[in-house]
């Protein structure tokens, strides 16, 4: 199943997929010194950090020229919109033609189950699906 999308959609989620090839990892600054620190991005405050002056042999800095286009920020590779799904409820409120569902990792087998079954009747792409 495809998304309906816009040639304008098709071509921004293009352009943010090339963006996302060339966009660089951003670390904490002295991730690789200290296991502790893990290397989830942090704003360095310090006050002779080299990082935080900019310095041109210091690593990437995150800043808003590295976002993609809005119009397409929040949605799936596939071009759908992701709807967290927990019950049989939820999958009824989803427009089969933009959204995709996204089984929430709190259900258990059985019911993820009859969700998928539900859903595959109704002609909703379900992203994490169970084989």
């Amino acid at each position: 199943m495809k998304a309906e999308l816009g040639q304008e959609e098709k071509r921004l989620l293009t352009i943010r997929n090339r963006m996302n090839r060339r966009r660089p990892e951003f670390h904490r600054q002295e991730w690789f010194r200290y296991v502790r620190l893990g290397n989830a991005w942090r704003k360095p405050r310090g006050k002779h950090s080299k990082l935080r002056e900019k310095k041109g042999y210091r690593h990437a800095w995150v800043e808003s020229g590295y976002r993609g286009p809005s119009r397409v920020r929040n949605l799936h590779p596939s071009g759908f919109q992701e709807v967290y799904v927990s019950s049989l409820a939820d999958l009824e409120r989803i427009d089969s033609k933009t959204q995709a569902a996204r089984i929430s990792s709190n259900v258990g087998m059985r019911k993820r189950k009859i969700i998928q079954e539900k859903a595959r009747s109704a002609g909703i792409r379900v992203l994490n699906e169970v084989k």
